[in-house]
C-alpha cells in the first residue's frame, strides 16, 4: 500500500507535518512519498499511484492553497481516500469535505491517520467517512491524545538548502532546521486558529524524539534550528531539558524559539540560559500596542509588558522580533501612525519584517472572536473563497491604507527593511494628517539575525 502527503506551504521550513506521519506509516508497512508542493512538483503519477492521500494544513495560506490540488488528485485518483489535517483542517472540516476530503483530523494526529491506515490496507471496504478521526472542532474539555511520537523520517524531502536560510549579524548564511518540541497552548488568544483545537491544551514531543530529529538535520547540513511550537515556555522544564540536551550534543549550533510576552516576562530568568545555549531570537506574537485591542484579543499582556519585554531580552544579549496584527477593526488612523512610532522609539524596525506591518486580521471558522459581539456585528457571512468571515473597517481609509501598504511590500519585498520602514511611516502619517518624528539614525542592518522568509499566515 502507498500513501502520498502532501504540504503546500510552511513558511519555507521543511515540513514537519510530513516527516512525522511518513514515520508513522513507514512503519506501519506502508510505502510513502512526501511532496512538498512550494519546493518540488507534484507528478501525476504519484498521485494516481496512491491508496491514501494526506494533505497537512497547519495554516490558512497552505489550506487555501490546496484546494486546486485536491481537486486535482479527485480527478486523477478517484478511488484515492484523501485525509486533510493539520489546525486548519478541523476548522473548514465542511468546505473539505465539499471538495472531496474523505476524512479530517486535527491535532496529535499521526495516530489517527496510521489508524486509517491500516483499516485501509485490511480490506477493500474503507469505513465511512462520519467515523474517521475528529470531524470537527475538538470541543471544550475534550481531551486531545498523548502520543509518543517516533522520530520523523525526512527522506525524500527537498534538501535543507532549498529552505529559508538564517542571515547571521555578521552577514554570513546557515542552513536551517525545524523541529517542534511541544503542540498547542495553554492559552486562549481570541484570534488564534490553535484554540479551537486544543481548547488550552499542549501535548509535549518527547526530548529524546526532538534531539534525534535535529541530530538529523544537523547531519544534513542545519547548523540552526527553529523550534516551531506555539510557546516554546507553555512548558519551561521541558524547554529547558531540549536546549540543555542540544547544546551538550551540538555546541555551535544555534535556534530560535517563539514565546508570549507573559512567558517572556514570568519566566525571564531562563532567559540566560536560552542565550547561553546559542538561542539568537525569539519571536513574540505581540499583535498591538493598544491596550483596548490587546484585551480584546485576550492576549495576557499590556503594551507596557511589551516593552519591559524589549528591555529585558536587550539587557541580556537576545534578539526578540515581534510580529503584528496591524490591521483590525478597531484600528484608526493615529492608532497605526502609534503602532509605527513605537516601533521606531523601541529601535525595533530592523527586527521587523515588513509584511508584519500590513497583516489584517483573520477571521476562520470557529474563532473566538466570534464571541464580540461588535465582530459578529461586522462580519458577513463565512466565505468558502477566502475561507474567512469578511469584514471591513467602518472607515474605508483604514482599508485603503492597508491595502497600498500591502501592495508596497508585495511590489519590494526584497528591500532594506529600514528604507520600507520610512516609505510605509510617511504614507501613513501623510494619510492621517500627522507630522512624522526626525527619523533616528539607521542601525547596522547585519546586527540582527534573521530568517530570509518572513513569517505570516
Amino acid at each position: 500500500m502507498r500513501a502520498l502527503l502532501i504540504s503546500t506551504y510552511e513558511m519555507g521550513r521543511q515540513p514537519f507535518g510530513l516527516a512525522s506521519p511518513a514515520a508513522w506509516l513507514r512503519e506501519a508497512g506502508w510505502a510513502v512519498d512526501c511532496v512538498d508542493a512550494a519546493k518540488q512538483p507534484l507528478g501525476d503519477e504519484a498521485i494516481a499511484g496512491a491508496d491514501l492521500i494526506g494533505f497537512y494544513l497547519p495554516m490558512h495560506t497552505a489550506t487555501r492553497l490546496a484546494a486546486p490540488i485536491i481537486g486535482k488528485v479527485r480527478r486523477l485518483n478517484p478511488s484515492a481516500r484523501l485525509c486533510a489535517y493539520g489546525l486548519y483542517a478541523p476548522l473548514n472540516a465542511e468546505w473539505l469535505r465539499s471538495i472531496g476530503v474523505d476524512d479530517v483530523l486535527g491535532g496529535e494526529f499521526e495516530a489517527d491517520l496510521t489508524a486509517i491506515a491500516r483499516r485501509l490496507a485490511s480490506g477493500p471496504q474503507a469505513p465511512s467517512s462520519s467515523t474517521q478521526g475528529r470531524p470537527a472542532p475538538v470541543g471544550p474539555g475534550a481531551a486531545l491524545p498523548r502520543l509518543t511520537f517516533l522520530v520523523p523520517d525526512r527522506s525524500g524531502l527537498p534538501p535543507l538548502d532549498r529552505y529559508a536560510t538564517l542571515q547571521r549579524a555578521d552577514g554570513t548564511r546557515a542552513l536551517v532546521g525545524y523541529t517542534e518540541a511541544s503542540r498547542g497552548c495553554r492559552h486562549l488568544c481570541r484570534h488564534c486558529p490553535i484554540v479551537p483545537i486544543y481548547e488550552g491544551q499542549f501535548r509535549v514531543v518527547q526530548p529524546e524524539v526532538v534531539l534525534a530529529d535535529i541530530a538529523g538535520q544537523v547531519t544534513a547540513g542545519a547548523s540552526h534550528i527553529t523550534f516551531g511550537d506555539p510557546d516554546f515556555f507553555n512548558g519551561p522544564t521541558h524547554a529547558r531539558r531540549i536546549v540543555t540536551g542540544l547544546h551538550a550534543v551540538h555546541p555551535s549550533v544555534t535556534y530560535d524559539v517563539t514565546i508570549k510576552v507573559e512567558h517572556l516576562l514570568a519566566h525571564r530568568d531562563l532567559l540566560p540560559q536560552l542565550r547561553d545555549t546559542g538561542c539568537l531570537f525569539i519571536t513574540s506574537a505581540v499583535e498591538s500596542v493598544d491596550d483596548r485591542v490587546l484585551a480584546r484579543l485576550d492576549k495576557g499582556h499590556t503594551r507596557n509588558d511589551f516593552v519591559e519585554a524589549v528591555a529585558r531580552c536587550r539587557e541580556i544579549g537576545l534578539t526578540l522580533v515581534p510580529t503584528f496584527v496591524a490591521f483590525h477593526p478597531w484600528l484608526a488612523l493615529d492608532d497605526y501612525c502609534d503602532l509605527l512610532d513605537t516601533i521606531e522609539q523601541l529601535d525595533l524596525i530592523d527586527h521587523v519584517a515588513p509584511i508584519q506591518l500590513t497583516i489584517r486580521l483573520l477571521i476562520p471558522e470557529g474563532s473566538r472572536l466570534l464571541e464580540l459581539a461588535d465582530v459578529r456585528q461586522l462580519v458577513g457571512p463565512f466565505d468558502p473563497t477566502t475561507l474567512t468571515y469578511r469584514w471591513r473597517h467602518r472607515d474605508p481609509e483604514v482599508d485603503r491604507l492597508q491595502q497600498d501598504v500591502s501592495a508596497m511590500v508585495g511590489v519590494k519585498m526584497a528591500h532594506d527593511r529600514r528604507t520600507m520602514f520610512d516609505a510605509i511611516s510617511a504614507l501613513a502619517h501623510e494619510r492621517a494628517g500627522r507630522t512624522r518624528a526626525a527619523a533616528k539614525p539607521a542601525r547596522d542592518r547585519a546586527t540582527v539575525p534573521y530568517l530570509n522568509e518572513p513569517w505570516y499566515c
